[in-house]
């Protein structure tokens, strides 16, 4: 499951690159919650939190239909 994950990640991670910052995956806990730490610049950015709704979360979600969420353990959700 882990290995799907990075797969999706790849398609997004382009771009998290682009602005300084990266994501890795910590954990997918047994109820398929996948756990994130945004890296480098997406660790401190204020818009980081969107970034988890609209990007991450919705690449991961569109690749792995049964992940029921995605959370960044550094960032606030909104």
């Amino acid at each position: 499951m882990i290995e799907r994950v990075e797969a999706a990640l790849e398609k997004i991670r382009p771009f998290l690159v682009a602005d300084g910052g990266d994501v890795k995956v910590l954990e997918i806990t047994e109820d398929l919650v996948v756990r994130l730490e945004l890296l480098g610049a997406c660790g401190s950015c204020p818009m980081s939190p969107m970034t988890m709704k609209a990007g991450v979360e919705e690449a991961i979600k569109k690749e792995i239909p049964e992940i029921t969420g995605v959370e960044a353990v550094n960032v606030a959700t909104v």
